[in-house]
């Protein structure tokens, strides 16, 4: 039997049962009923619970799913996905003036981002202590560079091995232009989205974007599942929501960016157009994610602003009584409390790594926020804090730098040593942009600013 990993129901059912417990809706007849049949819940790093080829257990997977999607949470009422019952939920929803983003800051961002995506891509998947023993092992603990293998005990090496997949292209020596990764084909597709569409765009173009523009091989998690949807016949929004159980993870937080880039001075805005994005793959804390990124960027590309402004204004868009709310408030005031970053990593995986997975956007969020606010927005400081946390570690760095290479305002500002072995080129599947450079994406997405 094909095993296609995120989306086949014996590998979601686990994950949704997670989720129900983070969700207080009580699951456990329909657990019993699932182990009593013989399936298993643990999910491993890579997001499979089980591999099967009982057609049976599979089809029963699948109708417990459906039953999950049934109960109700009590958590609902707080936690709305509909955009005017986030407004009406947020106080302080804001409305500031109009401003403009210069050329050299977007183009401090975009190389940013990928810098920080780059820094924390041989080390996504590890455990924080594998982080911490492989970066210990060559002399760069803290983290003030790249990842490398040279001067690396082998026995640290047998013990925590890379990223596979990305450390051949992603560790210092090996570096030759920024390596494809989904956290850089996300915002080439919202530039595209713009250019094509307009700051009007709907859900369904974005949908129908997807389809024409990104391979399903380069989706994961809930974008796999909700890609799964549409060849399916299933419209957004139920895109988010059918068999979904990755619709709080970190995915819709990692493609907001250039609706933030291209509202500078309107985190209102950035933040309805993350909506409308990011409601074909996710519901509550997980649009939570790209709407606050959108509107911390938004403010941030004034170029008149800290980054703890910019936090705060983020907020503003945030259901106050939702997890996502405390997830950042948490993570400032521990990096409010602690001197050394390690104690603010400690705690918050104390917090969360006992319940939630490492792609979750909560942690990441809680992680997120501490960086930035403990480096005070500095763009090493920040992304270096932002992958020693672990988690969604190239995720986490690209926004982090995303946000702190606007900050900074001029490429130059960001360090020779983290940006020339970009060579400004960007390989991707997005076939439109791939090679280009990160000039001429700042350029272009200037251009698709309103």
């Amino acid at each position: 039997m094909l095993r296609l990993t995120w989306v086949q129901p014996e590998d979601l059912l686990g994950h949704e049962l997670r989720r129900a417990a983070q969700d207080g809706r009580d699951a456990s007849e329909i657990e019993q009923r699932w182990l009593k049949a013989g399936g298993h819940l643990a999910p491993d790093r890579a997001g499979a619970s089980q591999a099967t080829g009982d057609p049976a257990l599979r089809d029963l997977a699948g109708a417990l799913l459906d039953e999950l999607a049934s109960l109700p949470s009590p958590l609902a009422s707080a936690e709305p996905t509909g955009l005017a019952a986030i407004k009406a939920a947020c106080p302080d929803w804001p409305a500031l003036p109009l401003s403009s983003t210069s050329y050299d800051a977007l183009h401090a961002a975009w190389l940013g981002r990928a810098v920080g995506c780059l820094l924390g891509k041989p080390v996504e998947k590890l455990p924080l202590h594998g982080i911490r023993a492989l970066a210990r092992s060559t002399g760069n603990w803290p983290l003030t560079t790249y990842f490398t293998e040279i001067g690396l005990d082998p026995e640290t090496a047998a013990a925590h091995p890379w990223n596979r997949r990305s450390a051949p292209t992603s560790l210092a020596e090996n570096i030759d232009g920024m390596p494809e990764d989904d956290d850089l084909n996300y915002p080439l597709l919202g530039l595209l989205l713009l250019q094509r569409h307009g700051p009007d765009f709907t859900t369904t173009d974005v949908a129908k974007l997807w389809l024409d523009e990104l391979p399903a091989g380069r989706t994961f998690t809930a974008e796999r599942v909700a890609y799964r949807n549409l060849l399916d016949g299933i419209e957004p929004p139920a895109t988010a929501t059918y068999r979904n159980p990755f619709r709080e993870w970190i995915g819709a937080q990692i493609r907001a960016d250039v609706f933030g880039w291209t509202n500078p001075g309107d985190p209102a805005r950035a933040a309805e157009q993350a909506h409308r994005d990011a409601v074909l793959t996710h519901t509550a804390n997980g649009v939570y994610g790209a709407m606050f990124t959108a509107a911390v960027i938004a403010s941030a590309a004034t170029g008149t602003t800290t980054v703890h402004e910019a936090l705060r204004t983020g907020l503003t868009v945030i259901p106050p009584a939702s997890r996502y709310a405390r997830a950042i408030a948490l993570g400032i005031r521990l990096a409010d409390e602690h001197q050394h970053f390690d104690e603010v990593v400690d705690a918050l995986h104390a917090t969360y790594a006992p319940t939630h997975h490492w792609v979750h956007v909560l942690p990441n969020a809680a992680l997120l926020a501490a960086a930035l606010t403990h480096a005070d927005g500095d763009f090493e400081g920040s992304i270096c804090r932002a992958v020693s946390g672990g988690w969604d570690t190239d995720s986490n760095g690209a926004t982090a730098g995303s946000i702190a290479g606007l900050l900074a305002g001029v490429p130059a500002a960001l360090g020779e040593r983290w940006t020339a072995p970009l060579k400004n080129r960007l390989a991707t599947t997005v076939a439109a942009f791939d090679g280009i450079g990160f000039d001429e994406l700042a350029r272009l997405t200037q251009e698709a600013t309103p």
